[in-house]
């Protein structure tokens, strides 16, 4: 595997690059949002020291590794973050994305998820993973989009807000092996199970026997 972090892409419409401390009033207005922060793991920022707070937390310390995918989604014509889109280079491969209110239902996350998860697969990851609450059916219509697979669902007390929540985790194999099943989540959380989820590709249906293997 390619040891990369976030190098720049373009799409159509998009130019994909790091976040910037000349981003931070971006940065305000996207992750201080509470709308477009209520299904995501932090509270909304307030002030733009939080906002710096948050940029150095989140991403200039993830830049500082050797390999990660953590983008801020630009339009091409104005080079200012609108959303982001993120792929942890670690065992979950989880991707997340969010973007600003004024722009969704525009096919731009998709969009832009497409791109990260091309480059993704050329630097030789085998799959991502990606999860969304089950309230929140919109980010679940991006994973179907982007050809992603229902695995299972689980509840997790979800922190810093404390709150249950029921997460339904889609999978990408990007070399077609239905076989793997990332498991963590299933296993760290003792409410799991399987539903019947229809999509435009199919059906999936999982079971586990006594010896904890999917089959």
């Amino acid at each position: 595997m390619s040891a990369v972090n976030t190098p720049l892409l373009q799409t159509e419409r998009l130019r994909l690059r790091k976040f910037s401390l000349r981003d931070l009033d971006s940065i305000l207005h996207l992750f201080g949002d509470k709308e477009v922060n209520e299904f995501l793991p932090w509270f909304p920022v307030t002030t733009r020291e939080e906002a710096r707070g948050f940029y150095e937390q989140n991403y200039l310390q993830r830049y500082q590794r050797e390999a990660g995918y953590h983008y801020a989604i630009c339009l091409k014509t104005e080079d200012i973050p609108i959303g982001w889109v993120q792929v942890r280079a670690d065992e979950s491969m989880d991707l997340g994305y969010g973007l600003a209110k004024e722009f969704w239902y525009t096919g731009i996350v998709t969009e832009a998820c497409v791109a990260v998860l091309e480059r993704v697969k050329q630097d030789g990851y085998l799959y991502v993973t990606a999860t969304h609450d089950v309230n929140n059916t919109a980010s679940g219509r991006v994973m179907q989009k982007l050809q992603m697979q229902y695995m299972y669902t689980y509840q997790e007390l979800w922190q810093p807000k404390n709150k249950l929540v029921t997460f339904r985790m889609y999978q990408l194999n990007f070399d077609g092996d239905s076989t793997r099943v990332y498991r963590n989540y299933w296993e760290l959380n003792p409410v799991h199970y399987v539903e019947a989820i229809h999509d435009s590709c199919l059906i999936r249906r999982m079971c586990q026997n006594h010896t904890g293997v999917f089959v």
